[in-house]
């Protein structure tokens, strides 16, 4: 069985589907066969959960975004605690910043030049 990758996107693939490519999404983002996912959900509609799946079908297709047509296969998107490094990088840089124009405002040399502004 494979393991599953948490850096992954679950995308849906037109291009390998048959309908919209949220079964062949799905098994990409499983690594298993397309065959098995449909076989899967075509079982599912007959054992009683059709109107489930016609459901969760329509919304996953229009919930993923389809994979981009350059995308390559073993290219890397950055992980989660890469953004969130990244994020947190620029609220502190704006946080510093902020630091830097309170210090300005707050000073004596503003209130002065806002005082010869109002002559």
């Amino acid at each position: 069985m494979a393991t599953l990758d948490l850096n992954k996107k679950l995308w849906r693939i037109p291009q390998r589907g048959k309908l919209g490519g949220v079964c062949a999404g799905i098994a990409q983002y499983l690594d298993i066969k397309v065959k098995m996912v449909r076989i899967l959900a075509i079982l599912a509609m007959f054992f009683g959960l059709f109107f489930f799946v016609v459901a969760a079908y329509i919304v996953l297709f229009f919930v993923l975004d389809p994979l981009p047509d350059d995308y390559a296969e073993g290219e890397s998107l950055p992980s989660s605690s890469e953004l969130l490094d990244a994020v947190d990088a620029q609220l502190a840089e704006g946080e510093h910043r902020l630091r830097q124009m309170e210090r300005y405002v707050t000073s004596d040399s503003f209130s002065l030049r806002s005082r010869f502004r109002q002559l």
